[in-house]
C-alpha cells in the first residue's frame, strides 16, 4: 500500500521558483513567503511577489485567513505546473507574517542550507 503522508514544504524563496530550478517540479510540496500583490476573492487567488519574483497562490482551501494588500504572508502547499509553464501553488496552509524581516528570512535560509549541507559532507566522508 502506497504512503498518503504528506510532505513538509521545503523552504523556498519566490526567486529560486523557475524552470530551471531544483524546486520546480510538479507536486512538490513548498514553503514559500513573499509580499501580497492582489488577492481575487472570487477565483481565491492570491499573488506574492518577493523582489521581481511573483507567484500565484490558490487559497480556495484556506479558511479564517484574512487577506491584506502589502502584508506578508507564508503558504505551504503543492506546485501545479500550468501547460504554459507558469507555476501556482496549492495552499494548504497561510498565515500572514507581518514583521517578519524578508531580508534576515533569507539570509537564515542560506546558513540553514549550507549547515544542512556541511552537515551531509560530514556524515558521508
Amino acid at each position: 500500500m502506497a504512503s498518503s503522508a504528506i510532505k513538509s514544504g521545503a523552504l523556498v524563496n519566490l526567486t529560486e521558483l523557475h524552470p530551471s530550478s531544483q524546486f520546480y517540479e510538479e507536486g512538490a510540496s513548498l514553503r514559500v513567503t513573499g509580499k501580497l500583490q492582489d488577492y481575487a476573492v472570487e477565483a481565491a487567488m492570491a499573488i506574492i511577489a518577493d523582489g521581481n519574483a511573483i507567484l500565484k497562490i490558490d487559497t480556495q482551501h484556506l479558511r479564517d485567513l484574512s487577506f491584506r494588500v502589502g502584508s506578508i504572508y507564508q503558504f505551504i502547499g503543492e506546485l501545479h505546473i500550468q501547460a504554459d509553464c507558469e507555476a501556482i501553488l496549492q495552499a494548504r496552509v497561510g498565515r500572514n507574517v507581518d514583521g517578519l524581516d524578508l531580508n534576515l528570512y533569507r539570509q537564515s535560509l542560506q546558513l540553514l542550507r549550507q549547515f544542512q549541507a556541511d552537515r551531509m559532507n560530514n556524515t558521508v566522508t
